[in-house]
């Protein structure tokens, strides 16, 4: 079987998610495939930075999300579903596009290729597990890459990214480090909020002792954010990218279990990340310097956080520890 002349890739729906997706991505373009990513708007800046042959819209109903498929020549196409439902895969095939994704959800039959789950924990070897099989599947030799994915994320940002974080704390009148916190986390995990309920006494704390922090939510999350943390200075809202940059930029980011985390860990940022209700096993931020506070059952004290955030405030900057090494 030839290679695929480009992989059109449904990416997941979540911001969390999509980043986890990383190494499989990185493990496609190293495989020579082009790929045209399918995903929810904020993809397109998001994702800028890898490149790819085209971004497609998805996830605004099936007929939109059809016609956005069938906009280009799919001739020697593949897909691969990084998501999980039904709808995905009946309009990648209705779209006439060969697809590889994982079984369940009664989708086997509209898969050309269907991959059984593997015994796995975290996100991120899910993806680059299903990235790898559907190589194999498509012809390629697999023994020329790794088994697993690299211990961290890669994001590559552009020039637009680190210029609408430059000017979001240039409108608010920073100039000096900061700290980022984001407050908010998305929907419920099983019936319990996602969302640590300390951030203001946190950002107290920081603040007494000399720190600025300061809030970047999207404009959906941004009366939420405000009315958690009214002690941190509100930066305008940002395109994905650009507060993927705002994260590298920052001293520090403290966040819970959430897109943020995983935005976080994508740039290398200096981060903290807050369980109470999920298990950071599997969902946690993939990258060995992340600090994870708490458990799937118990939310850390403000004590600890507040703790652990001045020790690691405290450290030189990794940049700064390279350059004194």
């Amino acid at each position: 079987m030839s290679m695929p002349s480009s992989v059109y890739v449904r990416l997941p729906n979540w911001v969390g998610d999509a980043c986890m997706c990383l190494p499989a991505l990185a493990l496609l373009q190293d495989a020579g495939l082009p790929l045209v990513l399918c995903g929810k708007p904020w993809a397109r800046d998001l994702f800028a930075g890898l490149a790819p042959a085209a971004v497609l819209p998805v996830g605004q109903g099936f007929r939109a999300d059809l016609k956005h498929l069938r906009s280009r020549p799919t001739r020697g196409t593949r897909g691969l579903l990084f998501t999980n439902s039904f709808s995905s895969a009946l309009t990648m095939g209705l779209a006439h596009v060969p697809a590889a994704g994982f079984r369940g959800d009664g989708r086997s039959l509209l898969l050309r290729w269907p991959v059984s789950r593997p015994a796995l924990t975290h996100e991120v070897e899910f993806f680059y597990y299903l990235a790898r099989q559907a190589l194999a599947r498509w012809g390629a030799d697999i023994s020329a890459f790794p088994e697993s994915p690299p211990p961290r994320l890669h994001l590559p940002l552009t020039t637009g990214n680190y210029g609408a974080a430059t000017q979001a704390l240039t409108l608010a009148g920073i100039d000096g480090p900061i700290v980022l916190l984001s407050p908010t986390a998305t929907g419920l995990h099983h019936g319990q909020p996602k969302a640590w309920p300390h951030f203001e006494a946190l950002a107290r704390a920081l603040n007494a002792a000399g720190h600025c922090t300061v809030i970047c939510p999207p404009p959906n999350e941004m009366a939420i954010a405000q009315a958690a943390v009214p002690s941190a200075k509100v930066l305008p809202s940002l395109p994905l990218g650009g507060f993927a940059a705002l994260a590298q930029r920052a001293s520090l980011v403290i966040c819970n279990d959430s897109g943020t985390s995983h935005l976080a860990a994508s740039v290398g940022a200096r981060q903290i990340t807050l369980f109470g209700v999920t298990r950071r096993e599997r969902t946690g931020p993939w990258s060995p310097d992340a600090v994870c506070l708490g458990s799937h059952d118990a939310w850390p004290d403000v004590v600890t956080v507040v703790e652990q955030a001045m020790q690691m405030l405290a450290m030189p900057a990794p940049a700064e520890q390279a350059s004194a090494s």
